[in-house]
């Protein structure tokens, strides 16, 4: 780690409208002074310009210059350049005691909300506040087809703020991220999605159901199993099993009325885009996921298969039943085959069949999921939007769209 510096500093900030050549003026007349730049920022929020430059006077250019009269002399120079340019200026000298340290204790807090009500962010910042933990930076993601707002947090204890949003998050209604800084986030990831009511809407189990005339005997097996009176692997096979006899023609038809979530394209489509590896994990059937991975472009994919004898389903599976743990020993095969580290591996899910995948990952995304998954995931996503995980790992909605126009 190096070592602590303790920086004299002076913080110059301009405000007003922004126009071109603004930040270019400041620079010029702070040229002329023996002086280093410590931190600079820009941001424009509704045409108005906020620019700020930490400044510290360089002593290798002015051994032995005082700084109080360096800054003085910065002062007068700035005001004067402020004014012709018809703009405001303000002035704080200080010190700055993270010039030159390891930024290993940062975290990045991403927040997802439809509205982001002023009320709601308030009550995250004072959160990360009680924490003893500073706010250093707020950016803005995205404003639609959600408000995503990311902060870059110093000094906190991971898990504990961690939990304490988690409750704001609840309370708020928002969604919130919790994840280290640093070049991960942009590292080459694997991300492996659950297919039913996460990449596709509805359940596939559901329209096969339709084309065989059991729906209602379907649909009360999938009730005993969610009141735990079934494990997954029983529950599937006893619902697969009323199939019996189903024209394997059926297939066909489900795959064309399959729907995609809305910013599935989006998402994997940005994904393949920065190199990332995509990956698809199902409790349902390979003859609908091998269509979505030619559809989407997938890397990998897992799922049960159904078995056709004369062009008619038997009722029965091919081979072992992806389940729970399944998923999980999945999602490692293929972070081994892709050359990911877990830690850099992504799971998105909704159901308590997904849990162990979510866990297994180094970042584990419950998608409108319930209850039970969205208590134990790292974090939640309540929109009805996929491409909002985009946000979760950084990427701006801006960035998206600018990469869509290069197309």
């Amino acid at each position: 780690m190096l070592a602590m510096k303790h920086e004299c500093t002076l913080l110059v900030t301009v405000t007003g409208h922004d126009r071109p050549g603004v930040s270019a003026r400041l620079l010029t007349t702070l040229s002329v002074f023996p002086v280093t730049i410590v931190d600079l920022e820009q941001v424009v929020i509704g045409n108005q310009l906020v620019l700020g430059a930490l400044v510290t006077v360089d002593e290798s250019v002015a051994p032995g210059v005082r700084r109080e009269r360096v800054f003085e002399e910065v002062r007068g120079a700035v005001e004067k350049t402020a004014i012709d340019l018809g703009m405001d200026v303000e002035f704080s000298t200080g010190s700055d005691d993270r010039v030159g340290a390891a930024a290993t204790d940062r975290l990045h807090v991403t927040l997802l909300a439809d509205p982001l009500r002023p009320g709601a962010l308030g009550a995250v910042a004072s959160c990360v506040a009680r924490s003893g933990a500073n706010i250093d930076r707020i950016e803005r993601l995205a404003q639609y087809p959600v408000t995503s707002i990311e902060l870059e947090i110093s000094g906190a204890e991971p898990e504990q703020l961690r939990a304490d949003l988690a409750l704001e998050a609840a309370t708020q209604s928002i969604d919130i991220a919790v994840q280290p800084s640093g070049l991960h986030r942009r590292a080459k990831h694997l991300v492996t999605l659950d297919v039913d009511s996460t990449l596709i809407q509805g359940e596939v189990i559901d329209l096969l159901a339709e084309h065989a005339g059991c729906t209602e005997e379907i649909a009360r097996v999938t009730e005993e199993a969610m009141r735990g009176n079934l494990d997954f692997e029983e529950s599937l096979r006893r619902r697969v099993a009323l199939l019996e006899g189903l024209d394997a023609s059926a297939l066909d038809a489900v795959r064309d009325q399959l729907v995609l979530t809305p910013g599935a394209r989006t998402l994997i489509r940005t994904l393949k885009r920065l190199g990332y590896e995509c990956a698809i994990v199902s409790g349902g059937f390979t003859q609908i996921t091998d269509a979505l991975v030619e559809r989407l472009d997938l890397d990998y994919s897992a799922a049960n298969t159904l078995e056709v004898v004369d062009g008619k389903l038997t009722g029965g599976l091919v081979g072992p039943v992806v389940d729970r743990k399944g998923k999980a020993l999945a999602l490692e095969r293929f972070a081994e085959e892709a050359g990911v580290p877990r830690d850099r591996t992504v799971a998105i899910g909704d159901g308590a069949n997904d849990l162990d995948m979510l866990q297994a990952a180094g970042l584990g995304i419950a998608f409108n999921a319930k209850p039970v998954v969205r208590e134990q995931a790292d974090t939640t996503v309540n929109v009805p939007y996929l491409d909002t995980v985009i946000f979760l790992l950084g990427i701006s909605r801006e960035e998206v769209e600018a990469a869509d126009l290069m197309e």
